[in-house]
């Protein structure tokens, strides 16, 4: 006994487990025989997990009760739901397995209750759905058409961008009789106005708006980064938009006090050659801070040395190694210190000696400078323009009062107003 289901994406036969599990193949095949199931959507896709289908309009729509089992469909609402035996030897171990989607009764709680939706598998050893889904059959033949639902483009909900759905259910063998009452189609009546407002992009259309749409989402979320690097930039975290981390860099931390750059250096050159090596150490006291940064020639030879090294005993310390993206404002600040230092290594600008950098090309930080401790960036330190203010200042000072002592008393009066008058009275005395 089988049912082949014609979806918008291609068929799936459906071998029923008419001896295992009999009522729930009944209702089932009744269904598809009065094509209850046409246009239905298939909704709730959940990558390598299953998907759900068998509500006519779908669970996105206001007008849909869920779907109802046949003996709804014959007798009204009172029997939507019927009641449903698990048969303890049906599982959800392989993929492709067929089984109703069950709820818990609202009259027990102790017994579940199936409609019309129907769940397929799109993985393998989903005892999860044990005893949630009611199991009646298994996918005999459709593994292209599972794979393509397995990887369609889906919304937060499961709902597929671009509709799938049921065009049509064939049934190849049927043993059940038909119950009292069930009318059967002469044809394939067509999708109501409730299944036709659902309708996202159908099967006929292109995708080519959605995977603009994605290229639009990638590019809103590209001009987003842009826009918070720039912040950082204008904050001054980041010395321009597009730095990056450097990914030749390793940060080692709980170092003993009485390693030296000379030993680190010797025990990580054996991953590759280093440019450079230094423990961090205290300005005033010169005492080791206990981490260092260690710079490779290669960024595999940087990622090789950090799988390897992490927990390593260095005399007698069991160190902590990690990129230095991870310890951003610590790397950029011995990277400005260790660039500082190659450059007077090298002389000159750009690392020939006896060319200056021109006024023009001395960068923003340069010429403004920043109120920070280390104001080398500066032209002229601040410090020295603050004495050089006070000693034209005094020099104004003594320059006025000359003035005055060799100009009529009486007529004193300067831009210093009272404490001119004072001086002049004090002279009188």
């Amino acid at each position: 006994m089988a049912v082949l289901l014609e979806t918008s994406v291609g068929d799936i036969v459906i071998d029923l487990k008419v001896d295992e599990a009999p009522k729930l193949c009944e209702n089932f095949l009744k269904l598809c025989k009065i094509k209850y199931y046409n246009f239905s959507p298939i909704y709730r896709i959940q990558k390598d997990f299953s998907f759900q289908t068998g509500d006519p309009i779908g669970p996105d729509s206001a007008e849909s009760d869920g779907g109802s089992s046949i003996w709804g469909v014959i007798d009204g609402p009172a029997k939507r739901t019927f009641k449903v035996d698990f048969n303890p030897k049906l599982k959800h171990i392989e993929k492709g397995t067929v089984s109703m989607a069950t709820a818990v009764s609202p009259k027990d709680p102790d017994e579940r209750v199936a409609g019309s939706q129907f769940i397929i598998t799109l993985g393998n050893n989903l005892d999860f759905l044990d005893g949630k889904g009611a199991i009646f059959g298994t996918v005999a033949e459709a593994s292209d058409t599972l794979e393509k639902i397995n990887n369609a483009f889906c919304d937060e909900k499961g709902r597929p961008l671009v509709d799938i759905r049921i065009k049509h259910t064939i049934i190849i063998e049927d043993p059940f009789t038909d119950p009292p009452g069930l009318i059967v189609p002469p044809k394939s009546p067509l999708p109501s106005k409730a299944q036709l407002a659902t309708v996202r992009i159908g099967e006929g259309d292109s995708l080519e708006d959605e995977v603009d749409a994605e290229a639009v989402e990638k590019a809103r979320r590209e001009r987003e980064a842009r826009a918070q690097a720039l912040t950082l930039e204008m904050v001054g975290d980041l010395p321009f938009a597009e730095v990056k981390p450097p990914e030749n860099v390793l940060f080692v931390c709980k170092l003993n006090p009485v390693t030296t750059d000379e030993d680190l250096e010797l025990i990580f050159s054996r991953f590759g050659v280093i440019l450079s090596c230094e423990v961090i150490k205290d300005r005033r006291t010169n005492d080791s801070l206990q981490y260092a940064f260690i710079e490779f020639e290669e960024q595999a030879s940087c990622e090789q040395a950090y799988f390897k090294m992490q927990g390593v005993l260095i005399d007698d310390h069991r160190i902590h190694v990690d990129f230095s993206q991870s310890v951003s404002k610590i790397s950029d600040s011995w990277r400005s210190a260790t660039n500082s230092k190659r450059r007077a290594r090298a002389g000159g600008f750009g690392g020939v000696s006896g060319l200056e950098k021109k006024r023009q090309y001395k960068s923003d930080k340069e010429r403004r400078g920043r109120d920070r401790k280390d104001k080398y960036g500066m032209i002229i330190d601040e410090e020295e323009m603050r004495k050089r203010h006070e000693r034209e200042e005094k020099e104004n000072v003594e320059r006025r009062y000359r003035d005055r002592s060799s100009s009529p008393r009486k007529h004193i009066r300067t831009g210093n107003g009272r404490n001119d008058i004072r001086m002049e009275r004090r002279e009188r005395r």
